[in-house]
């Protein structure tokens, strides 16, 4: 029994220091652009071996980046831009869900095939059809031309397909037969069930959305529409001989992801343990 302790114990420190050190390498360019902007003009950030905390923490290269572009107006682009895209997401992508996982109909498989196909489909294939249709549809400089391309995403309507077809069928049929209206079905009686699973594609969805850089650079060209990732990229063009300036601005650019998961955390685990126990 003392021999089976043991063995256990030592097999639970393996598994520990294996998950601190993925967590170490994984934080650890945060940590290391977090040092980078908080050292002052004195500090050789080149120096071997790399010097992590800084010999005087300071918040002036903060200032200075403030002071050079104009962060919280980016800001402001972003969260508007995230926001609609992340709501809009949410919402077509559930409604084209539902009838995939819950109703039948002809050609139902082909088009879950296709929808699964072009998930395979790199951005930058789809990128000139698109900047047609955004141009066609009078969308350059705009916010609903940044939030095209993320409105509605293939894996959104794969994700939630999934989500809704681990509900029983009961729920639905008990609900027809009080005649309740599919539009009211998927309102009131699945979203509901499938908020953790919400909360996780709305992650997924703000992650892509606020460090897209690609689509922005292309769609936008007048500076007072400019998304964080496009400030950022003009602010190392700016300031490329001081990499303080340009991990400042980095590290302004990367908190409000931070700050969003801390916030759906509790959900977003839910939803994965959800999705882990069902498979």
């Amino acid at each position: 029994m003392a021999t089976f302790k043991q063995t256990a114990a030592a097999g639970a420190a393996l598994r520990y220091l294996a998950l601190a050190a993925v967590t170490l390498l994984t934080i650890g360019p945060f940590l290391w652009l977090l040092s980078t902007s908080l050292k002052p003009a004195a500090d050789n950030i080149f120096a071997y071996p790399p010097q992590w905390m800084p010999s005087a923490p300071t918040l002036e290269n903060y200032r200075r980046v403030f002071e050079a572009q104009p962060f919280l107006l980016y800001l402001k682009n972003s969260l508007i831009v995230a926001a609609l895209s992340v709501f809009c997401n949410l919402l077509f992508s559930s409604l084209a869900a539902y009838p995939l996982a819950r109703m039948q109909f002809r050609g139902k498989g082909l088009i879950f095939g296709v929808l699964l196909a072009s998930m395979m489909v790199p951005f930058q294939l789809l990128m000139i059809p698109v900047y047609q249709l955004a141009i066609w549809l009078g969308l350059q400089n705009s916010y609903l031309g940044l939030v095209l391309p993320h409105a509605c995403t293939a894996f959104g309507i794969f994700f939630m397909r999934q989500a809704f077809s681990t509900l029983p069928m009961a729920l639905e049929e008990s609900a027809l037969m009080e005649g309740v209206s599919r539009l009211q079905i998927w309102r009131y009686v699945l979203l509901p069930l499938v908020k953790p699973s919400l909360a996780t594609l709305a992650v997924f969805s703000f992650i892509a959305v606020w460090g897209d850089f690609l689509w922005p650079l292309i769609i936008i060209d007048q500076p007072h529409l400019f998304t964080l990732p496009l400030g950022v990229n003009r602010l190392s063009s700016t300031f490329s001989l001081d990499w303080r300036l340009v991990a400042a601005g980095a590290v302004f650019s990367v908190l409000p992801i931070l700050l969003f998961f801390g916030f759906t955390q509790q959900y977003f685990i839910e939803g994965a343990l959800k999705g882990a126990v069902k498979q």
